[in-house]
């Protein structure tokens, strides 16, 4: 069972989010799971496809934080890149919250979806004064369809986006076939509204700085790119140019996720890939421990 989390940090800046019950203890990681947009912290927590359950069956302590604008955590504007704004405020809140929390603990690692995971790359390409020890990332790649920047440009010009329902799940979920029956139903508890300008960022500044953000990432990485994922082009050969732009980083596993769209977590490809994710989280612990 999951438990409210919620912080403060010195700047006074709030965020709200949950964790699991798992006390951090040596050799294990810490992790920090940042969603993407247009979904809460409770993505890491639906019933049946939680991370946080799965960490706690497997003894790692997750702390899932609400980003900026969403839920319970404060209002944050940008005049360049949200992405990288949103970025900056989490490099102190997660360092804090390190310090903290943390407890014995060897490091953190970031797991982080979408626009989170765009934002998770900027934080680790920021070489943070805590002891980050590996990310990883899903649902974020090189370039999207041609019409999707058009399209998001088209929403009305208002600050927060409510996406219809109907329009969401097309996105977020694969193929008929690729989830259970419960699904997308099970997963609309987290939905909720995005800011416009992610959704600009994701589909335009990100793509363009993208190659340079993750050059500058040294720890190890894995990522995961849903096989029809509708939001980016999706391919092997995309994925090797994504995985191509991690010049710097420890160890990098890029790999199409087959049988899930672009929210991976709640297609029946989510229980493996959760365990593939909290296995390269202990891994990158142990690694950085020796």
């Amino acid at each position: 069972m999951s438990t409210s989390f919620t912080h403060t940090t010195a700047d006074g800046r709030t965020y709200s989010g949950r964790r699991n019950s798992v006390e951090p203890t040596a050799g294990t990681p810490l992790v920090i799971a940042l969603h993407g947009g247009t979904y809460t912290s409770e993505y890491f927590d639906i019933p049946g496809y939680s991370l946080l359950d799965r960490a706690e069956a497997a003894g790692v302590p997750v702390i899932a934080l609400d980003r900026p604008n969403y839920a319970g955590s404060s209002p944050l504007e940008s005049d360049d890149s949200i992405i990288l704004a949103n970025a900056e405020v989490l490099n102190t809140a997660i360092g804090e919250i390190w310090e903290q929390h943390g407890g014995a603990a060897s490091g953190v690692v970031i797991i982080a979806h979408s626009i989170g995971g765009a934002v998770a790359t900027a934080i680790a390409a920021s070489q943070p004064s805590w002891p980050l020890q590996g990310l990883a990332i899903s649902g974020c790649l090189v370039r999207v369809p041609a019409e999707s920047r058009g399209a998001w440009e088209a929403l009305p010009p208002i600050p927060m986006i409510d996406l219809p329902v109907p329009m969401k799940d097309m996105v977020m979920f694969g193929p008929a076939g690729s989830y259970t029956d419960d699904m997308p139903a099970a997963s609309h508890p987290s939905n909720t509204l995005v800011p416009k300008v992610e959704l600009l960022d994701i589909t335009g500044g990100w793509i363009e700085r993208r190659a340079e953000v993750c050059g500058r990432v040294t720890v190890p990485v894995l990522h995961r790119q849903g096989e029809f994922d509708a939001l980016w082009v999706t391919s092997q050969e995309e994925i090797d140019e994504f995985r191509g732009g991690f010049t710097s980083a420890a160890s990098i596993d890029t790999a199409l996720q087959l049988g899930s769209g672009h929210c991976i977590d709640f297609h029946l490809a989510g229980g493996e890939f959760q365990d593939a994710q909290l296995a390269f989280a202990k891994s990158a612990a142990a690694t950085a421990a020796v």
